[in-house]
């Protein structure tokens, strides 16, 4: 615990003075969970941008938009800037903000770790876009960067795109690990009186079993970067063929911790489904105890799981078939959750307010990412499918169509509880159904596209893909669209946004029953906790009641 007596003293909820906060360097984990995702919402629109370009590209089949070079730069960044900047920080943001109200804390474990950890993303995602001004472009091997592709760098060029590409992403995985380290410890010490780990949210179990993949696996996405670079830029040789390297080692490396980070960045999106979902139909959430363990399982079991990206990559026959099966294996920790949302909310009286289209169009999505993701799972669909469009519609089934639904969930859900003013509701539901809408138009057709043998990263194509291509394209450019109700309905809200109550959800974590926005400390007393969680309707326990909230449901 730390003393707050001499920084920051101002209260979090002084409307005059609150939005100073966000500019500074503070050590308030609410603070410090804005800037997070603030930070992370500007690179995601950087990143849909780049989306857009490519989209734009493959409406036709001829490459006439832009020159082969820059589109392997936009779709290397594209995906580097969706998963490091945007996915995985934004969720250390809504973490960082949430964990320590939902378990009874004042504050995270370590305070100022917390502050220089997100300091540390701001100038690597700089440096990362800054690679376009380079007179040789930006990295263009992908956001896996495969040796040798990644090592082809013409000689006297020791500052290149692919070398700022490193260093970022060396950066970005040193505050993930230092975030890390922060969340495990404060969940597991800092947890209110009565707050036991059967307590606890599901989404802080999330968040706790996210977190415990990044100490684990995290370490060696590092450490073949730093080795990478020293091939780049030093002469070494741990990954070049024709001296004696070996490249699949790289790829051992890569994928022990960026198969993991699949569920790092989708663990946390079910932990908002967890949330949303009971409040908005009014149930308690269906085997609490058991979605909570499988978000363990969920991270035990992916840790075995990484070669399932290399059954084309000379992997032996045994592996195979071990990895073929870890990786149907943790479908199960998978369905016992989708299972749980499922029964929660069945006949039960919805309440569709914006979070839960959200949650329920996300969690629907995440079925079809998931049976692609067993399909893929099977050595003689994955060889089959290989490089081709299906794991990409796949791929972007889970990161956008569950993840990302999720996040925007999770806006909507505690944007009252952040900001004290509720958000405009028709637009928000303007927002959702874009967003639905647009993200099956752009990723479904991608699937049949796989199936019929379409490659990805490339830029020009055989003329019979056109039809699917072009209707993934005006999906895309849609999804662009879509972003604009929800810009207009943030900012118009913060500035003019109804006031909220403390609970306008009527929602039964701990989060809801202090103020809106928080004090600077959370709590004004430490608050005892005495009941589950998810008690809606349940006789036995009183709900505590917040100081001011609404006595009809929204």
């Amino acid at each position: 615990m730390t003393t707050h007596d001499s920084i920051d003293t101002t209260p979090q909820n002084d409307p005059e003075n609150n939005w100073r906060h966000y500019f500074s360097f503070s050590t308030d984990h609410k603070v410090i969970g804005v800037q997070y995702m603030v930070m992370t919402f500007i690179f995601f629109l950087i990143g849909g941008l780049l989306a857009m370009l490519i989209r734009a590209e493959l409406i036709t089949p001829a490459s006439n938009v832009v020159d082969r070079p820059l589109y392997n730069g936009l779709f290397t960044l594209h995906g580097t800037i969706m998963i490091f900047l945007w996915i995985i920080p934004f969720n250390a943001g809504i973490s960082n903000y949430l964990v320590p109200l939902m378990i009874g804390a004042r504050d995270m474990a370590f305070p100022l770790l917390n502050a220089i950890s997100f300091w540390i993303l701001p100038p690597s995602g700089l440096l990362l876009i800054s690679s376009f001004l380079l007179p040789n472009g930006t990295a263009q091997s992908g956001w896996w960067s495969y040796p040798p592709i990644s090592l082809q760098i013409p000689p006297g060029q020791p500052i290149n795109g692919e070398f700022i590409w490193i260093v970022s992403i060396v950066l970005i995985g040193i505050s993930s690990i230092m975030g890390a380290v922060n969340f495990v410890t404060t969940i597991f010490w800092m947890r209110a009186p009565g707050m036991t780990f059967f307590r606890m949210p599901v989404f802080v179990w999330s968040v706790l079993s996210a977190q415990l993949l990044q100490l684990v696996n995290l370490p060696s996405l590092t450490g073949a970067l730093i080795l990478l670079l020293f091939d780049l830029n030093f002469g070494t040789q741990f990954f070049k063929p024709l001296e004696n390297g070996d490249p699949i080692i790289y790829q051992h490396l890569f994928w022990f911790y960026s198969h993991p980070a699949v569920y790092i960045m989708a663990l946390p999106a079910f932990g908002i489904f967890a949330e949303v979902l009971p409040a908005f139909s009014r149930n308690p959430l269906f085997g609490y105890r058991s979605l909570a363990v499988a978000s363990l399982g969920i991270a035990v079991v992916s840790i075995f799981v990484w070669v399932h990206h290399m059954f084309t990559s000379a992997t032996p026959g045994w592996m195979r078939m071990l990895f073929m099966v870890t990786s149907m294996l943790v479908a199960v920790p998978t369905g016992v959750k989708a299972f749980g949302w499922t029964a929660t909310i069945w006949k039960s009286k919805l309440h569709l307010e914006t979070p839960m289209l959200f949650a329920m169009g996300g969690a629907a999505m995440f079925l079809l990412g998931g049976v692609t993701g067993v399909m893929l799972a099977a050595v003689p669909f994955d060889i089959h499918v290989h490089n081709t469009y299906f794991i990409v519609g796949h791929f972007h089934y889970i990161v956008f169509n569950t993840i990302t639904m999720a996040i925007f969930a999770a806006i909507y859900f505690w944007f009252p509880k952040i900001t004290g003013r509720m958000y405009a509701e028709g637009w928000g539901k303007v927002h959702f159904w874009l967003t639905f809408i647009g993200a099956n138009l752009t990723f479904f057709p991608m699937l049949p596209l796989g199936l019929q043998g379409m490659v990805r990263r490339i830029s020009s194509y055989d003329p019979r893909y056109q039809g699917w291509n072009i209707l993934a394209s005006l999906g895309g450019f849609l999804l662009g669209v879509s972003v604009l109700p929800f810009i207009a309905n943030i900012v118009g809200s913060l500035l003019y946004g109804q006031r909220a109550s403390n609970n306008p959800w009527l929602a039964t974590g701990l989060e809801w029953t202090t103020t809106s926005p928080p004090p600077r400390d959370n709590f004004e007393e430490i608050p005892v906790v005495k009941r589950p969680p998810y008690d809606y309707g349940d006789p036995k326990y009183s709900v505590i009641e917040p100081h001011d909230y609404h006595q009809q449901e929204n």
